[in-house]
């Protein structure tokens, strides 16, 4: 009996100290990172209709990169406008980088325009060249992935031009910017004014533009 109690307790020992190694061996779990509320990401409260956006941002920020470079041709001779300081070149990348982010505002469903916004009569009615807010709102929704295209295209072109800001290519800025105006010339013939398609590509056609020489 005592040397079947002696086993016993010696059985028992050996399992205690197996499974005490097993768990010092053991590798610590991993902490977990907490995770982000779902609420988080579609939290978000527009302030600005379209028209607010565009009129006071996207607008004003691209003429820093529309108007970095070219070349005005007077009665006293052609006047070139490039970027030359670090500043210059600083305020194009500024441009850029709002206008990139700008098309991620523009994709938040949010109104046409602000409550009580009236279009001139003048350019309303059949065939008139400016939408409404109600016929923008209805064209938006009707293709979601269309409006969206349009505004990844901008932040596409605007990425394009920070690029071109590190390696400070006046040139490059320059057809950067012809391409840029031309992708959101596109989206406002679509969505804005389309009555006025016609006039706005024959308008085009007829002005000429030079490009700077890089220097």
């Amino acid at each position: 009996m005592r040397i079947g109690s002696r086993l016993l307790a010696r059985g028992t020992l050996l399992l205690l100290c197996i499974i005490t190694l097993q768990q010092c061996s053991a590798k610590p779990e991993p902490a977990q990172a907490p995770a982000v509320p779902a609420q988080a990401a579609t939290d978000l409260t527009p302030v600005a209709s379209v028209h607010e956006l565009m009129r006071d941002i996207v607008d004003p920020i691209s003429d820093l990169i529309f108007d970095a470079v070219g070349t005005e041709v007077t009665a006293k001779g052609s006047v070139q406008t490039e970027p030359r300081t670090d500043e210059d070149w600083a305020k194009v990348r500024q441009g850029a980088m709002t206008l990139a982010e700008s098309a991620n505002l523009l994709k938040m469903p949010r109104q046409a325009a602000p409550e009580g916004y009236v279009v001139d009569p003048t350019l309303r009615g059949p065939g008139a060249p400016e939408l409404a807010p109600e016929q923008i709102a209805a064209k938006i929704a009707a293709n979601r992935v269309l409006w969206d295209k349009f505004a990844d295209g901008m932040r596409d072109e605007a990425v394009k031009v920070l690029a071109i800001v590190d390696a400070k290519d006046t040139k490059k800025l320059f057809e950067a910017g012809s391409q840029l105006d031309a992708v959101c010339e596109t989206c406002h013939l679509e969505y804005f004014y389309p009555g006025d398609r016609k006039a706005v590509i024959d308008e085009r056609n007829k002005k000429a533009s030079v490009a700077p020489t890089k220097k």
